[in-house]
């Protein structure tokens, strides 16, 4: 259950933080050693009033704003304060977890074995077919408030385990409904196009057009999403097929975003005229195509919390395509399967201990690129005056202790657009 319990805004300073990650600098994708520049100010100081950031340094000087003999004082005394999180890829709405799945991939079967066998992607939709709207959106509305105690105040939310035209979008209506009664920011992508269903298991190609003619024009109509995704992997949709579903997308007025390069290598120029967002995962990625990336504004959004729950000893090239010149993102990838986690602080320390991304070079990752990935670095993602007000804060006096700290939630408060964000007792 939770308590969304309406609050008056006030101007609100926050004081004294040891370290203020302002992540100043523009809002470009960051790249390269842009990475690891936080723009941190030490005894740092943010005002915010009616939900937008007024002025951000030292607490000396933002005290001398005329507001701040206004505002609401909260000491951060042995706090870092930073940006909150920016979830740029997850599957939130499903009906419950997927244990055998679980129980078969610790006793050595692989993702794709599991998936042949009727698991997988494919174990959710009974529960999705079967479950209420409110039902679903119940369940994400826990996600996204268990995620906000993690410190994320905006969440990429993906359809994807209904598989028919009617519990897609009813998948969306969750993710909609879930999103009004929460206040971060949810950004809904139609994922029609993770599986064929298995009733269209050997017709995959009609099920790729319900998915063009249908379900993106309806989800579109209704502007139930931003985005439309595609999982474009062996045992899911060809390139041919995946090419036609993001047509259909741009067609639509929708925007795209792309899953690939997981298990195996799929070349990217021919999803490049649809000017993707995103491509995520991206863990068998060919050199030729990190060489186009850095020419692109597309966010490459890698996924260490899945790579560890399915065991592999591999994970995304981080440090590749780093170094190349790539923008690269972190999410949760948060599902019943593969990532079945809300924590942002966790893919910190995977990214860092798995990866090989300097602390700085992660809270890049997730926060400025993160919003760069969804395309809000306008209102996102740092902390400067007339973005939103979304700021973490971690009992820490050093950034570097968000990646080192792991298996504990460390943070203290959360402000979704100037609001501490809600609890859960569940």
């Amino acid at each position: 259950m939770t308590h969304l319990e309406p609050q008056v805004l006030r101007p609100i300073l926050l004081t004294h933080a040891s370290q203020l990650l302002t992540l100043r600098g523009g809002n470009a994708p960051r790249r390269g050693a842009e990475l690891r520049d936080l723009g941190i100010v030490e005894d740092g100081a943010v005002l915010i009033a009616d939900g937008k950031i007024v002025a951000v340094g030292k607490t000396d000087e933002v005290a001398k704003h005329a507001l701040a003999k206004k505002a609401e004082a909260i000491d951060c005394t042995v706090k870092v304060v930073l940006p909150g999180f920016v979830d740029s890829h997850t599957h939130p709405v499903f009906a419950a977890p997927r244990l055998i799945d679980f129980e078969k991939h610790i006793a050595g079967a692989s993702y794709e074995e599991i998936a042949q066998a009727g698991g997988g992607i494919r174990a959710s939709i009974r529960g999705v077919r079967e479950s209420s709207t409110e039902e679903l959106a119940d369940r994400v509305l826990r996600a996204f408030v268990e995620m906000a105690a993690h410190g994320t105040t905006t969440v990429e939310a993906k359809s994807g385990y209904g598989l028919s035209l009617d519990s897609e979008l009813k998948s969306l209506e969750a993710i909609q409904q879930a999103a009004q009664r929460w206040p971060g920011t949810v950004v809904a992508t139609l994922l029609g196009a993770h599986v064929p269903p298995p009733e269209y298991r050997d017709d995959p190609d009609e099920y790729v057009r319900i998915v063009c003619d249908e379900m993106i024009p309806e989800a579109a109509r209704r502007a139930l999403a931003k985005y439309v995704d595609v999982f474009c992997e062996r045992g899911a949709f060809t390139t041919e097929q995946s090419i036609l579903i993001l047509r259909a997308a741009v067609a639509n007025g929708l925007k795209t975003r792309a899953h690939v390069n997981q298990l195996t290598e799929t070349r990217l120029d021919v999803f490049n005229q649809f000017r993707p967002a995103s491509f995520d995962h991206m863990d068998q990625v060919n050199d030729a195509d990190i060489a186009a990336l850095v020419n692109l504004d597309t966010v490459a959004t890698l996924l260490p919390a899945a790579n560890y729950f399915l065991g592999l000893s591999t994970f995304p090239p981080a440090r590749k395509l780093i170094d190349a010149g790539v923008a690269v993102a972190l999410a949760t990838d948060y599902n019943p399967g593969t990532s079945p986690t809300t924590s942002m602080p966790f893919v910190l320390s995977g990214a860092c201990t798995h990866m090989k991304m300097s602390p700085a070079e992660a809270i890049s990752a997730v926060t400025i690129n993160g919003a760069c990935a969804l395309q809000l670095q306008d209102r996102k993602g740092s902390l400067f005056p007339g973005k939103d007000a979304d700021i973490a804060i971690f009992h820490a006096v050093d950034y570097r202790e968000l990646s080192y700290w792991f298996g504990v939630n460390r943070c203290w408060k959360t402000l979704l657009k100037g609001r501490e964000a809600p609890v859960t007792d569940r």
